[in-house]
């Protein structure tokens, strides 16, 4: 060591002896942090927790419940808070495995989870190859009583439904999932479930979620209808009497604008890229063709028949991305009307001509124009794709191809008029038109005014997940060193489902739980220091997890 440098080492080590180490610190600029205080309950008894809820609860993410999920669910993240200050043990019914899915003696009910496949969302399978799903509803079920009671898929009054957990009444009145908690008591409800373990505190979380979310994924079809509001808040307001009528405290959470959500924002509305070689070159000829419907809405509008022309007329651009063709159900369906003009037209049959077909099938081809195209417009901005037409758009819809084949029609014509989103419109399930998006918005907001009502009379916590949902949308979620946004895949906070939330999310919604709870019941966990650390779990799980 050069010699001046080792008597600046004495000189130091001099100066630090006659001063004390803290005086050292203070006169170099260094503030010592104040001591947290000791973590503490407050008036909250964390000794049995029960955690009762839908798909968030159970750790449902990338579309699949699997072992790591489950260890990552916000009420397990939670429950190791509790564990320091006289929280209990917490039991999951843990799948089988970390594929995901699920099976009924020995046959495939629920595909594996997906994962990113380096453009986006994939099968497990498509990168690691065929794997048996090794969670058997009817074979393997864990053992109870399990602390988290989370059902993907429940409903609001599905937990308190006698025989939802019940295999005899699968697939038509049960759940799967709920048929992994009921155990010996295949009639228990989930809500007797919770109730037999006299639980001391409880979370209900999203209830009134999938009473939203499943016309939401349906695109409003009606196969799967909104909950009504007295419905809701009859379950609602069952569930939180019954939780607490032992005494228990507890959190409850609103519903988010789901429509926020990637399922529903990532496909955009204008999808179909001139530059294609699939579609690029047939526009000139597609042009010609719904050139021909123009003319005939244009027509009946000026009869006074119709009155939004415009906004049925179908056009392709040549040089930039055009929106897909989508039925939309709200418009008078004027099927009728179409086929009617287009027989009366005298060049009509020289236009079937055109297409290889004999004259005589003008009025056929009359009538098909006119069933396929009399609710039917471009898509706009205001429209929302759900995420799986993205697989959809561009591919030739079967049943369309095998109807126009029995019509008569050539295979290859069949085929170009059977294309989804662009010569055949995209079904009311692929799409959540401007009018569903109000439904939905009208029910989420009844269910959040009742939700608010009834946690305020049983002066329970409330997580307002509307707005954590909406300030991840619009500047992102901060947390920690992280900025949560609700982009598919990049974003952080949404798994590759679209819905469900990452570990990361799961661990953000943890540490608002915590906070309300803080706010309600006087206990510190965010003082004290204990809050979970989002930025050490995952937004993605490998492929290859153990």
């Amino acid at each position: 060591m050069n010699t001046k440098y080792i008597w600046l080492l004495f000189i130091l080590l001099g100066f630090t002896a006659c001063n004390d180490i803290d005086s050292v610190l203070e006169d170099n600029g260094y503030v010592a942090p104040e001591a947290l205080p000791e973590l503490t309950a407050g008036s909250a008894d964390f000794s049995n927790y029960v955690a009762v809820g839908a798909s968030f609860t159970a750790g449902y993410t990338d579309g699949a419940v699997f072992i790591a999920s489950q260890q990552n669910s916000f009420p397990n993240i939670m429950a190791k808070e509790f564990a320091k200050v006289g929280g209990g043990t917490f039991s999951q019914p843990l799948m089988s495995d970390n594929y995901g899915g699920l099976a009924i003696g020995g046959t495939r009910i629920a595909n594996p989870r997906l994962v990113f496949g380096g453009a986006g969302p994939v099968s497990l399978e498509s990168i690691i190859g065929p794997v048996t799903v090794g969670t058997d509803i009817a074979l393997n079920n864990p053992t109870g009583p399990f602390n988290n009671l989370g059902v993907p898929g429940a409903k609001s009054y599905h937990i308190l439904a006698p025989g939802y957990g019940n295999i005899a009444n699968f697939p038509s009145a049960a759940n799967p999932y709920a048929v992994r908690l009921t155990g010996s008591t295949p009639n228990a409800s989930i809500l007797e479930l919770a109730m037999a373990q006299s639980p001391s505190f409880f979370t209900l979380s999203e209830i009134g979620g999938n009473d939203v979310l499943g016309y939401a994924t349906t695109g409003g079809d009606g196969t799967n209808p909104l909950t009504p509001s007295a419905t809701f808040d009859f379950a609602f307001t069952t569930l939180v009497t019954t939780l607490t009528s032992g005494g228990a405290k507890g959190v409850v959470t609103n519903v988010p604008y789901i429509t926020d959500l990637p399922h529903f924002t990532t496909v955009p509305h204008n999808p179909l890229d001139p530059s294609n070689p699939s579609f690029g070159p047939l526009i000139p000829t597609l042009n010609g063709v719904f050139g021909q419907l123009n003319q005939v809405y244009a027509y009946l509008q000026s009869v006074g028949a119709i009155d939004n022309a415009a906004e049925r007329s179908i056009v392709f651009s040549t040089s930039a991305a055009s929106a897909v063709v989508i039925k939309d159900e709200t418009f008078t369906n004027i099927a009728a009307q179409i086929a009617g003009v287009l027989n009366a037209s005298p060049t009509f049959p020289l236009f079937v001509q055109s297409l290889g077909l004999p004259v005589e099938a003008a009025p056929l081809v009359a009538t098909l124009l006119g069933t396929t195209y009399g609710q039917t417009r471009q898509a706009t901005e205001d429209d929302l794709l759900v995420l799986p037409s993205s697989s959809i758009i561009g591919t030739v819809n079967t049943a369309s191809y095998a109807f126009l084949v029995s019509q008569g029609l050539s295979p290859a014509l069949a085929g170009q008029f059977s294309v989804e989103g662009i010569t055949y419109p995209l079904a009311d399930k692929w799409v959540l038109l401007p009018s569903e998006q109000t439904e939905i918005k009208a029910a989420t907001d009844a269910y959040n005014a009742t939700i608010s009502s009834v946690a305020s009379s049983k002066g329970l916590a409330l997580v307002d997940l509307k707005e954590i949902l909406t300030e991840a949308t619009t500047t992102g979620y901060k947390t920690g060193d992280f900025t949560l946004t609700t982009n598919l895949v990049m974003g952080g906070l949404v798994s590759l489902d679209g819905i469900h939330l990452t570990a990361r999310g799961y661990a953000l919604m943890a540490n608002e739980f915590l906070r309300a709870i803080d706010a309600t019941y006087g206990s510190n966990f965010e003082a004290s220091g204990n809050l979970s650390d989002a930025g050490s779990y995952p937004t993605n799980y490998s492929p290859l997890l153990p």
